[in-house]
C-alpha cells in the first residue's frame, strides 16, 4: 500500500511512517518545517522523501493521513482532498498496526516514553520486539510478535489501539484543550485500560486508583497495599537503585543510570512487564546499567564549564521532577531553566503551576509561547510574561537574545518544552563557544 503522512517530521508521524516503512508500504510525506529535526533521523534511514510544497504527484491509490497540527485549510490538506484521496485519521491507521501484534501499551500522563525506550532495550536484547516510541523512533519486523508502544492519551488517541497489556504510569489533567476536567481524563483512561487483559498500573497514584478495572490488574509502587512494592531507594548522582518485592518476596535489587523518584516508578513497571514476558530477573538486572533514554529526554551536552540539558518537560510535574532530577546528579551546581511554553489552553490553565515549578531553579528564562495547532484568540488572554511576573529574578528570552543567558553560564542550563528548544540551545552554543 502507498502512505503520505502530512506532518511527518512530527515525533509521532515520523514514528508511524517508519513503522509503515517497515511493513513493506510505500511511503512519503510532507511537512512545513525545512530546518532538520532530529526525527529525521529514522525517516532518512529509510529514504523516505519528505516534500514541502505541493508541486508532487501523489498517486490515486495513496492512504493520507495527517498530524492534527495541519488544520483543514492548510493548502497541502485542500490538495490531496481535491485529488480525491482517501483520508485515514492518524490514530486509526496506529491502532491498525497494534492489532497485529502482541501488544503492550504505555500510557500515563508522564513517563510514557522513557517507560516505552525501557522496554525497547529490555525486548531488544532477549526476546526481541517491534516499537512505537514517541521521540521519532520506530521499528517493525513481521517476525517479532511484541510491539511496545507510547500510547498518547492526546486527543483521545489511545482508544483507538489494541493492547494486550497495558501499562499506566500516572493521571493528571494535562491536555486541557481535549478534556473537559480530570474526572474526564480518568474515564478516558478507564475505557482504554479495560481493552487490555492485563494492566500494569501505578498503585500509588491515587487518580488511577479512581479506576473501576475489569479486567486483571497488578499495582506496584512503595505502598504496601501494592501487588509490586519498591523498597530501599537510593537516589545518588551516579543514577538510582532500589529493591523490588512482589508482597513479601524479594525479586531483587536494582540499579539504573537514571534520575529523580519518577525515574524509579517508571523503571519498575517495565521490570514487571518483562518479567510477565518471559525476561529473567537476572537478564533485566544485566540490561537496566547500559540503557541509555530517549530523543530530548534528560540529553546531556557539555560545552566549556557548561552542562547543557535538553528534555521534553512542558507540564507542570515534568518540570519539577526533571529539575528535582538534575539536582540529584549535580547537586553542587547552579540550575538555569530555560522554558518554552507550549499551546494556550495548558500555559493559560496552569499559569501558577508553571510558576511554583520552575522557581526550583536559580535563575529562570522563559520564551514566548509557541503553538501550531491553536489560535490565542480561542482562549484567555496569556503570554510568557504572565508567568514571569511570578517568579522573581526571570526574564524573557527568545532565539535573538538568547546571548543574555551567558551570564548563567557557570553550572547546568536546561531547556524544557515539547516544542522545539534546538534553535535556542545551537544559538547558545555558538556564543558560548565565542566567550570560552
Amino acid at each position: 500500500m502507498k502512505y503520505y503522512c502530512i506532518g511527518i517530521k512530527g515525533t509521532g508521524m515520523s514514528t508511524l511512517a517508519q513503522m509503515l516503512y517497515d511493513m513493506g508500504n510505500e511511503v512519503s510525506g510532507y511537512d512545513d518545517a525545512r530546518d532538520y529535526k532530529f526525527t529525521q533521523k529514522g525517516l532518512e534511514e529509510r529514504s523516505i522523501k519528505i516534500f514541502y510544497d505541493g508541486n508532487h504527484k501523489i498517486d490515486k491509490d495513496t492512504i493520507v493521513t495527517a498530524s492534527r497540527a495541519f488544520s483543514d485549510d492548510h493548502p497541502e490538506i485542500k490538495r490531496v482532498k481535491e485529488l480525491g484521496l482517501t483520508f485515514k485519521p492518524y490514530n486509526e491507521v496506529v491502532g491498525s498496526i497494534t492489532k497485529e501484534f502482541d501488544t503492550i501499551s504505555v500510557s500515563g500522563t508522564h513517563g510514557k516514553t522513557t517507560t516505552t525506550s525501557l522496554l525497547k532495550h529490555l525486548f531488544e536484547n532477549t526476546l526481541g520486539c517491534n516499537y512505537f516510541i514517541g521521540d521519532g523512533t520506530g521499528h517493525i519486523d513481521m517476525k517479532n510478535r511484541l510491539l511496545v508502544i507510547e500510547s498518547d492519551e492526546f486527543n483521545r488517541h489511545f482508544l483507538a489501539y489494541h493492547p494486550k497489556k497495558a501499562i499506566i504510569t500516572c493521571i493528571e489533567l494535562e491536555h486541557t484543550e481535549i478534556y473537559k476536567d480530570l474526572e474526564d481524563t480518568i474515564r478516558t483512561f478507564e475505557e482504554f485500560a479495560n481493552k487490555a487483559e492485563k494492566v500494569i498500573a501505578n498503585g500509588d497514584d491515587l487518580n488511577i486508583r479512581k479506576i473501576n478495572f475489569n479486567n486483571e490488574v497488578v499495582f506496584y509502587g512503595v505502598s504496601e497495599s501494592n501487588d509490586y512494592i519498591i523498597k530501599d531507594i537510593k537516589l545518588e548522582t551516579t543514577g538510582s537503585s532500589f529493591a523490588l518485592y512482589k508482597k513479601d518476596e524479594l525479586i531483587d535489587n536494582f540499579s539504573v543510570p537514571l534520575y529523580g523518584h519518577h525515574m524509579v516508578m517508571n523503571t519498575t513497571s517495565a521490570i514487571i512487564a518483562a518479567l510477565d514476558a518471559g525476561v529473567s530477573k537476572d537478564k533485566i538486572k544485566e540490561l537496566l546499567p547500559s540503557f541509555k533514554n530517549a530523543n530530548r529526554r534528560f540529553a546531556e551536552k557539555k560545552v566549556g564549564n557548561t552542562i547543557i540539558v535538553d528534555d521534553y518537560a512542558h507540564h507542570p510535574t515534568e518540570i519539577k521532577v526533571t529539575l528535582e532530577a538534575i539536582r540529584q546528579k549535580y547537586p553542587s551546581k547552579k540550575l538555569t531553566v530555560v522554558f518554552r511554553p507550549n499551546t494556550y489552553s495548558r500555559t493559560s490553565y496552569f499559569k501558577n503551576e508553571f510558576a511554583e515549578a520552575l522557581s526550583k531553579a536559580d535563575k529562570v528564562y522563559l520564551t514566548p509561547i509557541k503553538c501550531d495547532r491553536e489560535n490565542p484568540k480561542d482562549f484567555p488572554p496569556i503570554k510568557s510574561e504572565d508567568i514571569i511576573e511570578l517568579i522573581p529574578g526571570s526574564e524573557l528570552v527568545d532565539d535573538d537574545t538568547v546571548s543574555k543567558i551567558l551570564k548563567d553560564k557557570d553550572g547546568v542550563v536546561a531547556f524544557m518544552g515539547c516544542a522545539t528548544v534546538s534553535h535556542l540551545i545551537e544559538n547558545f552554543i555558538k556564543d558560548l563557544e565565542t566567550v570560552e
